[in-house]
């Protein structure tokens, strides 16, 4: 059993999975795009939330949100469903697949037998296309893999069922109405609108705020809880920078292409430029990981090295926030 489904690679999942099943029942709408329009782009501190024991950090909205607002944007509709049971979420699947229907899952990376052991841990939500299905195999397109691979009915079953924060609950979606014509130009600006109210709120965990915020954390890390813990922190930060699918540094890159591509649709060159601007933040961003990463394996040389790279961090605040009110002015 097998539905008619072309895999394309993508930088992160969720953008990934929106984008091939949008392409797959006719819209061309790429992988930038699916990130812009849906506001992917995000920053928030959580403290109080733990993941692998060190505070939680996204770079992205919440699971699910980019394609939810890429839908609503462009007035497209997309079904999604949570299951109580294996056996019910299985049924739903199949019949999908009976009908043709590429199926987007939200699960677990632990038990996503084709990941390297260095990036399977407990983290929930991670994005994939069911296409098909055999007596021993479901037919998997993972996005973030560069061709198509498989997993066995149980390895399916464990990841859709992850215990743990955003536990997928066998979750599943898929567009189920797709118009003939396209507004883009509404939906870019509700977009870039939508990210800059979001990394320009005037709160203390979120955005701008939220970064330099952590900025001033890390100055505290190894005093309040010694350096093994403020190292195990620091790596489980750029852990969810550039490993996980919460992309920070990852995602800036994305963010510039989508202005690169909004900049031609709305035939504003400001947003060229600010294009040009995200790129180069992305960049300092992946500089702030290279020395965080030598910090916690003991590779640094600097002194004071924890207060320098909460100083690298604050910069890249104070870049995005004057960023941000840029772009905010370019589409009014």
């Amino acid at each position: 059993m097998q539905t008619t489904f072309t895999h394309h690679q993508s930088a992160h999942c969720e953008n990934g999975v929106a984008s091939n099943l949008l392409k797959n029942n006719g819209l061309h709408i790429s992988e930038p795009m699916v990130f812009g329009i849906g506001s992917g782009l995000f920053f928030v501190y959580l403290p109080f939330l733990k993941v692998n024991h060190a505070p939680a950090i996204s770079y992205r909205s919440l699971p699910g949100q980019i394609f939810n607002k890429l839908a609503s944007r462009l007035h497209l509709k997309i079904k999604r469903q949570k299951f109580s049971s294996v056996a019910s979420a299985n049924e739903a699947l199949e019949a999908n697949l009976k009908n043709n229907i590429a199926t987007g899952l939200q699960v677990g990376v632990y038990h996503l037998s084709y990941f390297p052991d260095e990036y399977r841990f407990h983290f929930n939500a991670h994005n994939l296309v069911v296409y098909g299905k055999t007596e021993t195999d479901y037919l998997v397109s993972d996005p973030v893999m560069e061709t198509v691979t498989t997993l066995t009915h149980d390895e399916l079953d464990k990841v859709r069922f992850a215990k743990g924060a955003f536990a997928p609950k066998g979750q599943m979606y898929y567009p189920i109405n797709t118009p003939a014509t396209l507004d883009l130009k509404s939906a870019i600006i509700k977009g870039i609108k939508n990210t800059c109210r979001d990394m320009l709120a005037p709160l203390p965990l979120i955005g701008v705020s939220g970064i330099k915020y952590v900025s001033k954390q890390i100055r505290k890390w190894p005093v309040k809880h010694g350096t093994k813990k403020a190292n195990h922190y620091l790596a489980q930060m750029v852990r969810m920078q550039e490993e996980i699918g919460t992309g920070g540094g990852g995602f800036r890159f994305i963010y510039a292409a989508f202005l690169q591509e909004a900049s031609v649709v709305l035939e504003n060159e400001e947003l060229k430029i600010l294009s040009k601007e995200m790129t180069q933040i992305g960049d300092a961003w992946r500089n702030f990981a290279v020395e965080a990463s030598r910090i916690y394996k003991n590779r640094s040389v600097k002194e004071d090295a924890y207060n320098t790279i909460a100083d690298e961090l604050l910069s890249i605040a104070n870049r995005e926030e004057i960023f941000f009110k840029k772009l905010k002015k370019a589409i009014r």
